[in-house]
């Protein structure tokens, strides 16, 4: 890691690997998260979710009732992509949404009794994903808790590269 964050000071050959795609930590985070999305898809295609849809059910059985806003802001979505995914989840009869009486800009989620049994289903969800990724080698809870505070650097830092 070294090497990469000293990149500035390389020139010539050095300078030319640098830019190789097998190179770039975006690529391997990029790769690997696509890998781990066609793993989910497998898992979750017998509830009928998609990745994003549960990741919605997961704090939405977490937290209970949300606004859209705060269901975006744990998710780090934006509305115009919750959405349409809540709309399908709706349709599926897995949430209910519906204007805050108190306020009416405000859009609440909750899951219905047909989304809080999925819970159950989902159960197992976690330890077959853990199972398809433990033949990495990689120690997963420290390589989760690197990545968490890698996002938290990136996200908080508010200094712009150099």
């Amino acid at each position: 890691m070294d090497e990469i964050l000293a990149t500035h000071d390389r020139t010539g050959k050095e300078a030319a690997q640098d830019l190789l795609l097998s190179s770039q930590l975006c690529f391997a985070l990029h790769s690997t998260t696509l890998a781990l999305g066609r793993v989910y898809q497998k898992v979750l295609a017998p509830l009928g979710l998609t990745y994003t849809q549960y990741l919605v059910m997961l704090v939405l059985w977490e937290r209970g009732r949300l606004s859209v806003k705060e269901l975006g802001e744990a998710l780090a979505l934006d509305s115009g992509t919750l959405t349409p995914l809540l709309k399908r989840l709706e349709q599926a009869g897995h949430v209910r949404r519906a204007r805050d009486r108190r306020d009416e800009r405000r859009v609440l989620v909750e899951p219905t009794p047909s989304g809080l049994a999925l819970r159950e289903e989902a159960a197992g969800i976690p330890a077959r994903i853990f199972a398809a990724c433990n033949g990495s080698g990689v120690a997963l809870d420290r390589f989760k808790a690197d990545l968490e505070a890698l996002r938290s650097a990136l996200t908080t830092s508010g200094e712009e590269p150099a």
